[in-house]
């Protein structure tokens, strides 16, 4: 192992794309410390995830990044989001040979997927310690009934065999806790780090942005950032956005964000009769800077683990009205640094954006609040709770 460290970490993860997940498995791979850590990052091909080029090119140079970072990486084209007989059993297979050859300390798994996978993988090859990060949960939301239920299931067999399981925030504790995936004391709650430097240092021309993207200075932007997939809630945003311009028509709503659901947005768009209004910009490497141009921030999920990038809008200084649910309301406090609405309810969305947008004592107010409360969400402070529970479990082990 030469100068690497002496306690080896491999993170499985299926989808290693520009989302909240992966982010915070980039985050991790990269953060922990090389002279204690060998770390190897086994990763599916994330072709479920639509990118586009330009998201594509900022994974590829994520994944550089984390090899410059001392991280090898592993991909298997078998790991899949969806379930796949076949490729499932393959990867099990691929997984067992690796960790009987690599011979880790610690298998951290990643979402759902990779966690029924990697874990039992892990078990079979007497891993010593076995950490699973669902990264939210797929209890709602996602998939139909009886396949949540399957999950539900295999999540509750699988945390048997589960040293420890790390959840973002409190709110998902109790989901997981309501479910009887586990007893409470297999939890450690450690929220998803954000690299907020690129969120505080950026100084952005709002003015010239909001001429490179055509829209008008005088323009209220609302903004939301975000896949565009169902569980995601962008339809609610959109019905909202019919509703206020109705009223008042000097606002603009711009989508960040790149999904299966653009084609779909766009018609809903123009059959409401608003197209000229709402802004679908894809996916952007910069965030930040499009963000800058944001009045106010809005996050319409159904499911949520913890909501990372409230965090991002936050840091950069936006008010937020977002729906309450999953982890939401361990970062949104309802009339403090935002403002929390039902899920799947268009008007409460247009009441809520109508109410910030005539109050801007407000949303300086909730700005200010929000700016104080995101340093609690830095990187740094993630990784070495990350680090502390991994030593904290080796010594329990030896």
């Amino acid at each position: 192992m030469g100068s690497m460290g002496n306690i080896k970490v491999i993170h499985v993860i299926t989808r290693f794309d520009k989302g909240g997940a992966a982010e915070n498995t980039f985050l991790t791979v990269t953060g922990l410390d090389k002279n204690r850590y060998e770390v190897i990052l086994i990763r599916g091909l994330s072709h479920e995830s639509n990118m586009g080029p330009s998201e594509t090119r900022a994974v590829e140079s994520s994944l550089e990044e984390a090899g410059k970072n001392g991280v090898r990486i592993l991909t298997f084209p078998e790991l899949v989001r969806r379930i796949d007989p076949f490729n499932d059993f393959k990867t099990i297979l691929k997984l067992i040979r690796i960790f009987r050859e690599e011979r880790p300390h610690i298998v951290h798994t990643h979402t759902s997927k990779a966690g029924i996978l990697g874990r039992w993988a892990a078990r079979l090859t007497a891993v010593p310690i076995i950490i699973h990060t669902p990264h939210g949960h797929v209890f709602w939301g996602y998939f139909s009934k009886w396949k949540a239920a399957v999950y539900i299931l295999l999540e509750r067999l699988t945390a048997i065999i589960t040293d420890r399981i790390i959840i973002l925030t409190e709110q998902e504790k109790k989901d997981h806790l309501r479910y009887h995936i586990a007893d409470g004391n297999k939890f450690t709650v450690i929220h998803s780090g954000v690299d907020l430097s690129k969120f505080t240092d950026t100084r952005v021309n709002v003015a010239e942005m909001k001429n490179k993207l055509g829209i008008a200075q005088e323009a209220f932007v609302v903004g939301t950032v975000g896949r565009l997939t169902p569980v995601k809630g962008h339809k609610y945003l959109i019905e909202a956005a019919a509703k206020i311009l109705r009223k008042i028509p000097e606002i603009v709503f711009v989508f960040l964000g790149d999904g299966e659901l653009m084609n779909e947005l766009k018609t809903q768009a123009a059959s409401a009769g608003i197209s000229n209004k709402v802004t679908f910009l894809g996916w952007v490497p910069n965030v930040a800077e499009f963000m800058s141009t944001f009045d106010i921030f809005v996050l319409p999920s159904l499911n949520e683990g913890m909501g990372k990038v409230l965090v991002e809008a936050m840091a950069i200084g936006k008010p937020i009205i977002a729906s309450d649910v999953g982890g939401i309301s361990d970062l949104v406090t309802d009339g403090k640094n935002g403002l929390l609405v039902p899920p799947m309810n268009s008007d409460a969305l247009a009441n809520g954006i109508e109410a910030l947008l005539e109050n801007s004592q407000t949303r300086m107010n909730m700005c200010e609040e929000g700016m104080k409360f995101s340093q609690e969400y830095d990187v740094n402070s993630m990784v070495s709770k990350i680090d502390c529970l991994y030593l904290q479990l080796l010594s329990l082990k030896h």
